[in-house]
C-alpha cells in the first residue's frame, strides 16, 4: 500500500493532517461497520489497514501526490462486493485491496466484464482492483500463495451461505 492507496481507502485527498485522517477512519469506520454494511467486514479490513499505514508515517501532514486519481476507493469496494455477492456459485476472496473470483464464473463473464473485473489468464481467476494498479508494471508473476502470504486473504465461501444468502466468512 502507498500513502495515494490509502488517502483513498479514506476518501481524502490534497494535503491533510493526522486529525484529518483520525476523522476521515471514524467516519468511515461508522459507515462501513460489519452491523450496518453487507460488505463491511472487508471494507474495515482495508481502512484499518489503510489507517495503521497512515498512522506509521513519520510527520504532521501527509499529501495525495496523484490528485488526478484520487477517489473514494472505500465505497468502490463496498459496491463491488455487494454486487458480487449476488453471483451464485462465484467465490470471492479478498487479498489487500484486490478481489479475486473463483468457483461458478463462466456464466458471469459478461456481467463481470460490466463490473469492472478482468481476467487473469494464468491464474484462471477474474480479479477486480483498485484503478491506481492498472498502469504498474511488475514482471513477476504471482501466485495466489505468494498474494496471499503477502496481503492476506479472506473468503467469502457461497457453500456456508445462510438462508439469506449471506456468506460466512473464511480467513485463509
Amino acid at each position: 500500500m502507498n500513502i495515494n492507496e490509502a488517502l483513498n481507502l479514506l476518501n481524502l485527498s490534497g494535503t491533510v493532517s493526522k486529525d484529518e485522517i483520525k476523522k476521515a477512519y471514524k467516519k468511515m469506520a461508522t459507515k462501513y461497520h460489519p452491523d450496518r454494511n453487507p460488505a463491511g467486514a472487508e471494507v474495515m479490513k482495508a481502512i484499518n489497514a489503510a489507517f495503521e499505514f497512515l498512522s506509521k508515517i513519520e510527520g504532521e501532514t501527509l499529501t495525495h501526490t496523484d490528485e488526478e486519481n484520487a477517489y473514494n476507493y472505500a465505497e468502490n469496494l463496498a459496491e463491488i462486493i455487494e454486487e458480487l455477492q449476488k453471483l451464485q456459485g462465484v467465490i470471492i476472496e479478498v487479498c489487500g485491496n484486490w478481489i479475486w473470483l473463483s468457483g461458478a464464473t463462466k456464466s458471469y463473464k459478461e456481467a463481470l466484464k460490466e463490473l469492472g473485473c478482468f481476467w487473469a489468464a494464468k491464474k484462471c481467476k477474474w480479479y477486480y482492483r483498485p484503478a491506481e494498479h492498472k498502469c504498474r508494471r511488475n514482471n513477476k508473476d504471482w501466485d495466489m500463495e505468494e498474494i496471499r502470504a503477502k496481503y492476506g486473504s479472506s473468503i467469502f465461501n457461497p457453500k456456508n451461505a445462510g438462508s439469506h444468502g449471506h456468506y460466512a466468512l473464511a480467513v485463509a
